[in-house]
This record gives C-alpha cells, sequence and structure tokens, in this order.
C-alpha cells in the first residue's frame, strides 16, 4: 500500500473562524470552501484537511492533540511569526523535554477547542535509561 497522505475530517460550529484558524495553521488557501465545508489540501505535511459544519463538537474527547513535526527551529519561530500575524493566541515552549525528546514548539487551539502544537525533535530519546521490555505495559501521561 502506497499512503499519498494523510485524511483528517473535523467538525466545526463556525466554518468561517475555522478556515481562517487553518489558514494561519498551515499558510495555504483551502481548495474549496462552501458555506458548511472546507477543504484543504496541504503539501507539506500531506494532509487532507476536511471541515464539516456541525451544530455542537464536544470539546475534548478521546483526542488529546494534533501536531506538525518541523525540520528545524527556524520552522517553528516561522510557525510562530504566522500565528502572531494571524492574531491566534499561542504558547510557546523552548527546549522542553516532551514525550522523552527535547523538543522546540508553538502550541495554537482551534475555535473548536482542538490543540494542535508544531515542534521540531532535538533530541530523540532523553531518558533511554527507561526503556520499558515489549509486554511491561507501563504507560505515562505525555504532551497533554
Amino acid at each position: 500500500m502506497t499512503i499519498l497522505k494523510t485524511h483528517v475530517a473535523l467538525n466545526v460550529t463556525n466554518i468561517e473562524k475555522s478556515v481562517a484558524f487553518y489558514r494561519a495553521m498551515f499558510g495555504v488557501e483551502p481548495i474549496k470552501y462552501k458555506v458548511d465545508y472546507a477543504k484543504f489540501d496541504i503539501a507539506n505535511p500531506a494532509l487532507n484537511l476536511t471541515l464539516n459544519l456541525t451544530n455542537n463538537v464536544q470539546s475534548g474527547g478521546a483526542l488529546s492533540h494534533l501536531g506538525i513535526q518541523v525540520e528545524s527551529t527556524q520552522e517553528v519561530q516561522a510557525a510562530i511569526q504566522r500565528f502572531t500575524e494571524a492574531g491566534l493566541a499561542l504558547f510557546t515552549e523552548d527546549n522542553t523535554d516532551c514525550c522523552y525528546a527535547l523538543q522546540d514548539k508553538v502550541w495554537v487551539t482551534d475555535p473548536d477547542g482542538n490543540r494542535w502544537e508544531v515542534f521540531v525533535v532535538k533530541v530523540g530519546d532523553t531518558a533511554p535509561e527507561k526503556n520499558v521490555a515489549v509486554g511491561q505495559g507501563v504507560s505515562k501521561s505525555c504532551c497533554g
């Protein structure tokens, strides 16, 4: 199987605010925009993102957060600039140890409460001595 891109479909309560948010999030225009639907076809990361208008969105649910991993701190800084220019509230973390990896990141939240991070991994495993053997089933909350 050859995977062309990931598809994420989000229910949204305000199509205009959500389109404005995702324009800023990814720096591209939607390729399809209707009164109750929008589609972003994003090349990098390869993502087919659709927004579907609904009356109610349950905040939280089973989803923790969404993220885009980039190659450099400069790309995180470019996202910060893009979000700032769009007037989005953001939270930055520099040299944070999250999910046992050293990262730089910026967080934003879409109009329906979906949290997104744009991040770069600077050190892949900050605690290799804590690796668990397969089958031990130890878990730790991460990036919450």
